[in-house]
C-alpha cells in the first residue's frame, strides 16, 4: 500500500512514467532476478539483508535501509468470540487444536522466517521448552507465499488469527495483539536476544543453505545491474527516501529510518548518497 501510494505522488509531478508493480515474498523476489534473469529497476525488500545475501555483488553493489516494523498477530474481532487472545496468552492460544493460525513460507519471504524467530524468542522469554517446535509443526497447510496472502484466508474465516507486520495489519484494518520487544523484532536495545535465534534458509547456489540471525527488522532496497530504466529508476528511488516518500511510509505504519549506516556508501550513486551513512 505505501509503495502504491508513493507511485501516485510521484506521478503528480512525473505524469509521464509508468511504474509496473510485482509484489512476492523478498528473497522470491531476488531470486527472479538471481535465478531467472528476470529485468528489474528497483528491487524493495522486507529484509535489507536479503539483498546482501542474495544479490550482491554479483547482481548488484549496494543497498540503502529505509523503514522499520515490527511483528503482531493479526485476526478479526469476528474470529475472537470463542478465545480472547492477548499478549500474555497467546502462546496457549495458537497451540489450542480448536484454533487455526497462518504464516507465510520462510523461504520465500523475510515475514515467514521472522515468525519463526519470534516463535525461538518466545520459548526463551516464556521460558516454555518445546513451544517453537509444537507451533511450527501445527497448521502448516495454512503457510502461504507471502504474508499479504494471508488476509484472504482471514477475511473467509479459514484461519483465526496469522503472523504479520504492523503496519500491514494497519493498513488492512486487522486487530492485532502487540508482542513484547524482547521478541517483536522491533527494537535495536535487544539486537543481542534477537541475534541469540536462527533460522536456516536456502542459500544461492541448490543445496546451499545461510543461517539467518535474528535481527532488529530493517527494509531495504537496491537498483540491480540489470535495470533496463536506471536514471528513471534514480528518480523514483530519490523520491522513495525523500522527505515525501518518508511521509507515506510512517503513515503507513512504517517509521522511516533514514539516513541510516550501509557497508555498501562507496558504491551508492551520488544522488543518494544524501540518504545513507558510511559504516
Amino acid at each position: 500500500m505505501p509503495i502504491q501510494e508513493m507511485i501516485a505522488a510521484f506521478n503528480v509531478e512525473n505524469p509521464e512514467i509508468k511504474i509496473l508493480t510485482e509484489a512476492a515474498g523478498s528473497r522470491d523476489c531476488a531470486r527472479k532476478i538471481t535465478d531467472l534473469g528476470k529485468e528489474c529497476d528497483i528491487l524493495a525488500s522486507a529484509d535489507y539483508m536479503v539483498i546482501d545475501q542474495l544479490l550482491i555483488p554479483d547482481h548488484a553493489n549496494w543497498n540503502i535501509k529505509f523503514a522499520s516494523n515490527e511483528m503482531v498477530i493479526a485476526f478479526r474481532k469476528s474470529t475472537n468470540e470463542k478465545f480472547k487472545i492477548d499478549s500474555s496468552n497467546w502462546m496457549n492460544i495458537l497451540l489450542d487444536d480448536d484454533v487455526r493460525y497462518g504464516r507465510s513460507e520462510p523461504n520465500a519471504d523475510p515475514c515467514g522466517y521472522r515468525t519463526v524467530l519470534v516463535s525461538k524468542l518466545a520459548e526463551k522469554y516464556y521460558n516454555i521448552p518445546g513451544f517453537a517446535d509444537k507451533l511450527l509443526e501445527k497448521d502448516q497447510k495454512y503457510i502461504r507465499p507471502k504474508e499479504t496472502d494471508l488476509i484472504a484466508l482471514i477475511e473467509t474465516r479459514t484461519i483465526d488469527y496469522f503472523f504479520i507486520y504492523r503496519s500491514v495489519a494497519e493498513q488492512h484494518q486487522l486487530d492485532y495483539i502487540i508482542l513484547p520487544d524482547e521478541i517483536n523484532l522491533k527494537s535495536d536495545r535487544y539486537t543481542e536476544e534477537y541475534a541469540s535465534v536462527t533460522v536456516e534458509l536456502t542459500g544461492k547456489e541448490p543445496g546451499s543453505f545461510i543461517t539467518q540471525k535474528g535481527e532488529p527488522m530493517v527494509y531495504g532496497l537496491t537498483i540491480p545491474f540489470n535495470a533496463p530504466h536506471k536514471n528513471t529508476a534514480l528518480k523514483f528511488v530519490d523520491f522513495m527516501l525523500s522527505d515525501k516518500g518518508k511521509e507515506i511510509m510512517e503513515q503507513n505504519g512504517q517509521p522511516s529510518i533514514v539516513p541510516a549506516y550501509t557497508d555498501s556508501y562507496e558504491h551508492l550513486p551520488d544522488s543518494l548518497k544524501k540518504y545513507a551513512l558510511k559504516n
